[in-house]
């Protein structure tokens, strides 16, 4: 897409546009999609944006919101966060990197990596903003304290109310219960056993009794990059038991994907660089997922 096209998008703002093909948000560039559907009935996704020229992932310094009520008409709620509006975060900004979002308690709380210091790499939080509408009006509470310093975070609520916190990076994923009030851990956090090959990319959900964590791995072979993995457990916790790969990569140098039912059928969300044919200038994409009788899930076919 030319950028004269993009910088059309952005400046009619909060629009409904209308994509049944991937990627499905063309306007700007977003990656590490975080799906959800909410008791209004729509999906919404909580994804990372892609700032051009890309520095890397160094510039990324803002969240927005999507929703849809029939996976092909996409609304653009806008930004609901900012690296500046942290007050915790580095005075520099940039590094906002994958988040996640849940629903207990009659608020919405979004979970998302950054900073603290300068010296970005070895200060990374996770920090909290709070709302009561899913996709505006978050303001930042703090960072959860206590915890190393990784990235991509996922919270998964499970049916008896109980919510657990999830993270990792560079080769490590960690997993413990979130307390009641969301933004603290209760007792200690603890690894998760039993993954192969984890690189990044935590995401947690439960099917048919069964808990599944997906993650991208470190596959680096003839320019492709990361696949996503996944494994199954009857414990939230652990141990898990690693099922394979279940995405091949994409065109991009990194991959970041969650799965979500939505109206009966059942979808994965992940990243690839088909617009910009650049790495760090991702787009996010969805195509339909499949399970086998047994509850592993077939291969996702990438389309566009």
């Amino acid at each position: 897409m030319k950028k004269s096209a993009l910088f059309l998008f952005a400046f009619l703002g909060f629009q409904t546009f209308c994509f049944s093909q991937n990627p499905f948000i063309k306007h700007m560039y977003t990656a590490d999609p975080s799906a959800h559907v909410w008791s209004d009935g729509r999906l919404y996704v909580y994804p990372s944006t892609d700032i051009a020229p890309p520095r890397g992932c160094d510039l990324m310094d803002q969240y927005h919101v999507f929703s849809t009520d029939d996976m092909v008409n996409w609304k653009d709620h806008g930004e609901i966060l900012r690296a500046n509006q942290v007050e915790w975060g580095r005075k520099e900004g940039g590094f906002m990197w994958a988040p996640d979002c849940v629903y207990k308690n009659g608020k919405y709380y979004f979970y998302f990596p950054h900073p603290s210091e300068t010296k970005w790499d070895d200060s990374f939080k996770i920090g909290i903003a709070v709302s009561d509408n899913p996709a505006s009006g978050f303001k930042s509470k703090g960072y959860i304290k206590g915890i190393k310093n990784m990235i991509d975070p996922c919270v998964f609520v499970d049916e008896d109310g109980q919510a657990y916190f999830y993270f990792g990076g560079g080769g490590n994923c960690e997993g413990g219960k979130l307390k009641n009030n969301m933004t603290e851990i209760e007792g200690s956090m603890k690894k998760m056993e039993g993954l192969v090959d984890f690189h990044e990319a935590t995401w947690v959900f439960k099917r048919n009794g069964f808990y599944y964590l997906t993650y991208s791995d470190n596959h680096d072979e003839n320019g492709k990059h990361n696949r996503m993995r996944y494994a199954m457990s009857k414990n939230p916790l652990g141990p898990w038991d690693h099922k394979g790969i279940y995405m091949d990569p994409t065109d991009s140098y990194t991959n970041h994907g969650s799965i979500v039912e939505f109206k009966g059928q059942w979808y994965s969300f992940y990243h690839n660089s088909s617009l910009s044919n650049h790495d760090w200038l991702r787009s996010i994409c969805v195509d339909k997922l499949y399970f086998n009788e047994d509850g592993t899930i077939q291969k996702v076919i990438q389309t566009k």
